[in-house]
């Protein structure tokens, strides 16, 4: 996997956390760095740390799956990218304005915006991918994109949400293609 690639797939699961930092940014008066850095930290944290355990999985069954692997790459990305599609283009509201930074209200959304990367670490087994440069850099991505979004949120409110959402959505799509085609000979890079 090329670091262009790794950095969509980065952007493309971030998405989700850089989402929520807009909710984040929008619940408080003015924005200090230490909200920045609780985004980032958080879901750039679980950003990292759920690929890998995906990875570590995704290799304990890897021979017993390892002739369908693409199709489990692009099933896991394509269900991943259309639910991200699908909320960016819902009209229901979603409550985010909690303006709590603790841990009790931000590990709760730092799980729930990365168990997508979850099942991406599932697939990097398959595609036997570098799994601690990957994981770092997918963390650096979020930790940025988040503490971004913080600021976004505070600024611009939730314009720029679904759009963002949408993004990262399109762009998984589009890698769990890239890897079905590639393996089925059709797309040669």
């Amino acid at each position: 996997m090329s670091l262009w690639e790794l950095f969509a797939i980065a952007v493309g699961l971030s998405m989700d956390a850089f989402a929520v930092s807009i909710c984040k940014g929008l619940s408080v008066k003015q924005v200090k760095p230490k909200h920045a850095l609780t985004c980032g930290i958080y879901f750039g944290g679980f950003q990292a740390l759920m690929p890998l355990i995906g990875y570590l999985l995704g290799v304990n069954f890897q021979a017993m799956i390892e002739s369908v692997d693409h199709w489990i790459a692009f099933i896991l990305l394509g269900i991943i990218g259309g639910n991200m599609v699908k909320e960016a283009l819902s009209k229901e509201e979603d409550e985010c304005l909690d303006c709590r930074f603790s841990p009790a209200a931000m590990l709760p959304m730092a799980v729930a915006t990365s168990i997508d990367a979850l099942a991406v670490g599932v697939s990097f087994a398959f595609l036997k991918v570098d799994i601690v440069p990957a994981v770092s850099f997918i963390g650096v991505i979020t930790f940025v994109l988040s503490a971004i979004g913080v600021k976004v949120g505070n600024v611009f409110g939730t314009k720029y949400k679904s759009k963002a959402e949408l993004f990262g959505g399109a762009v998984l799509i589009l890698m769990g293609c890239k890897i079905l085609l590639e393996h089925l000979g059709i797309l040669v890079m």
